[in-house]
């Protein structure tokens, strides 16, 4: 993947190293449900829980970034660039004007329109705000705990959130959220596992036709199929607790995470991707 000097996106706000307290007050619903999501992924929901437990302050410290967080912020700026000029060529065919969403690079946790979030949660997308929010020591994570390494592995990470910002233009996400009402647990996760994988479809669009400026091979589509397998709701619980709970999925199984990503990798076609068909939103 060749992206140094690429045009990066005027988009992104870099909070790394604004520390975020808290006063008495705040939570919500928002943050229960994120907390939900951590714990199906394996992860520790006391540290969302305890994140939310008051109302956001913001102070600043005394954070130098390094050589390696000037490159990340850079890394990422041409990777949002791209999907920015891929999305706005490609959405008009299917109708729809595209507008670009901002993308927050953060550490520890953060204030977003949909709560507070910690870094335990991942990489996330708010509808709210319309903003992807970034703490990029998930690339870490990536690496050591997934054994996902490579640039467009985390490229993808990006491409999937910009994904559901897809989803905002388009009306999907909100038709999701608002179909929660009317559904029980096991109804909305599946439905989420729609979601999720057609954000993975759109990751694929966008690679499809980024492939020529960012000179993808096959390698790189190789650590794009490797971070989706590794993030699949089954191995992430058989990681976590030693069996599988498919009621209980979110976001696909590894299998599904990989073929969806390569339908989008291999059509380029965006209304090729509506994994909505089996129920009507």
């Amino acid at each position: 993947m060749r992206w140094k000097g690429n045009r990066e996106s005027d988009m992104i706000e870099d909070r790394r190293g604004i520390s975020t307290g808290k006063a008495v007050g705040g939570g919500g619903v928002g943050i229960l449900v994120i907390a939900l999501v951590v714990m199906l992924l394996g992860g520790d929901p006391s540290q969302v829980l305890n994140a939310a437990q008051g109302s956001p302050t913001q102070q600043s410290s005394n954070y130098q970034p390094t050589a390696q967080d000037k490159e990340i912020k850079e890394f990422v700026g041409v990777v949002l660039g791209e999907t920015e000029d891929v999305w706005t060529e490609v959405l008009p065919k299917v109708g729809k004007v595209y507008r670009k969403p901002k993308l927050v690079l953060f550490s520890g946790q953060v204030q977003s329109a949909c709560g507070m979030a910690s870094a335990a949660v991942g990489p996330f997308y708010c509808g709210e705000d319309e903003t992807v929010y970034l703490d990029t020591s998930f690339f870490n994570e990536m690496s050591k705990r997934f054994n996902a390494a490579g640039d467009f592995a985390r490229a993808y990470v990006v491409a999937h959130e910009v994904g559901h910002h897809v989803q905002k233009i388009t009306g999907t996400l909100d038709k999701v959220h608002r179909a929660r009402e009317q559904m029980d647990d096991a109804e909305y996760n599946a439905l989420s596992v729609r979601l999720e994988l057609q954000a993975d479809f759109y990751a694929g669009v966008w690679a499809h036709y980024a492939r020529k400026d960012l000179e993808l091979n096959e390698e790189d589509v190789r650590e794009a199929m490797v971070a989706a397998d590794a993030i699949g709701d089954d191995k992430l619980q058989m990681q976590a607790q030693g069996y599988v709970v498919p009621d209980s999925f979110t976001h696909g199984t590894s299998e599904q995470r990989v073929r969806w990503f390569l339908k989008g990798w291999n059509s380029g076609s965006p209304s090729e991707g509506n994994t909505f068909q089996a129920r009507q939103l």
